[in-house]
């Protein structure tokens, strides 16, 4: 395995913490140790692909590693943001969707392709949404928190017809 996909792993090691951390009343403190978590973890994405094109280590493992990984730590983030009450089940299961949808649609690819341009976007707008939920912000941070989380499902949501749209039209010519 390459530096980048043990990198990519790693990311899975933030997960159990952010969940504990997450439960029951978290503390203000909490929250932000829980804030640094999930933003150095975020911080490995763009850093093990860095890697991974600088040292000409892509890899079809790191390919469907990468992605997979982001997933848990954004889907983990945010099934405790809806246990604390922040956001609505309805909202994550619309995520949810859309990467159950893209993953099983990859897996019946023989070569895996990698992200495109919708789908990082989505992935950027969802870590700073996810960061500004778990942040203890009050007030008319808390609005920017939950418009900047419905900007990430509109995303969500774009980028997924985008993916599969061309696919789908190409397969059925």
């Amino acid at each position: 395995m390459t530096l980048a996909t043990w990198i990519t792993l790693s990311r899975l090691l933030a997960l159990p913490f952010l969940l504990y951390g997450l439960q029951n009343t978290p503390t203000s403190t909490t929250r932000w140790v829980c804030l640094v978590i999930f933003i150095v973890a975020a911080g490995t994405d763009w850093l093990d692909g860095y890697l991974a094109r600088k040292f000409d280590q892509v890899t079809d493992l790191g390919k469907f590693l990468d992605p997979l990984v982001d997933k848990l730590l954004i889907l983990g983030s945010l099934i405790a943001l809806v246990g604390l009450g922040q956001i609505p089940a309805w909202s994550v299961v619309i995520i949810l969707t859309r990467e159950l949808a893209i993953a099983g649609w990859r897996i019946q690819q023989v070569q895996i392709s990698g992200a495109n341009g919708w789908g990082k976007a989505k992935t950027v707008v969802q870590i700073v949404a996810v960061s500004l939920l778990i942040a203890p912000l009050a007030g008319v941070w808390t609005r920017v928190a939950l418009l900047t989380y419905g900007g990430s499902i509109l995303l969500t949501i774009i980028s997924g017809i985008v993916y599969l749209w061309p696919q789908t039209a190409h397969s059925a010519s």
